[in-house]
């Protein structure tokens, strides 16, 4: 059976408390250059084109359109930053894994991330969204060895949860994590959540929370 992340009641308390309040957008940045001064942890969010990560962005922070959702695979190209009472910063990654966009296109996003990973102190972690429909794609692939150069820890968080029955979200979430084994950067547990219904968003918080807290945040 898959294992996923478990927290006690205060530290969901404090991941409500980290997300609670104004959430605004800082900026929208082409280059390491353009971003926010680091003056506040941050985490990032990467996953394929269409994966939902404004969607879960928005859940999180309990703000429908903070984050502009797009039925439009490979809009964002930019590393689209938001902040709130100067506690957290969170970074959308371009997506990528979009067939359809031009070779140019894709080397700028893949190196603009390559920078950013390897470029920013704040950094805290990487949230890897996998859609629960489909597990693992191998444009995934790309993505974990870029981390795993950089050395930046990331976690995989499944989005569309709501989509799939609960045999069907056992299996892909034991698919991811067998695959994650075999990869240092990446944190063990993963956590199932759908923007929807707000499954998993509690946890999901408290993992941030929880994660600031062990890095003196």
């Amino acid at each position: 059976m898959s294992e996923a992340e478990d927290f006690s009641s205060a530290e969901i308390e404090a991941g409500r408390r980290l997300f609670a309040g104004e959430w605004e957008f800082l900026s929208a940045a082409g280059s390491l250059n353009s971003l926010p001064p680091e003056r506040t942890p941050e985490v990032a969010f990467a996953g394929r084109s269409n994966v939902g990560k404004s969607s879960l962005i928005n859940a999180l922070t309990g703000r429908r359109a903070l984050a502009r959702t797009s039925n439009t695979p490979g809009r964002t190209q930019e590393l689209i930053s938001f902040g709130g009472l100067q506690r957290l910063v969170l970074v959308d990654l371009p997506g990528y894994g979009y067939a359809a966009a031009a070779k140019s296109k894709v080397t700028a996003w893949t190196d603009l991330i390559r920078d950013y990973l390897h470029g920013r102190a704040a950094l805290g972690r990487v949230y890897v969204l996998i859609d629960a429909r489909h597990g693992l794609k191998t444009a995934d692939a790309g993505i974990f060895d870029t981390l795993g150069k950089a050395a930046v820890s990331y976690q995989i968080v499944l989005t569309k949860s709501d989509q799939v029955t609960p045999a069907e979200l056992a299996e892909v979430s034991e698919s991811v994590q067998a695959a994650m084994r075999k990869r240092a950067a990446a944190f063990p547990k993963l956590i199932a959540t759908s923007a929807r219904t707000g499954a998993g968003i509690p946890a999901l918080r408290a993992a941030i929370a929880r994660l600031l807290a062990e890095r003196g945040g």
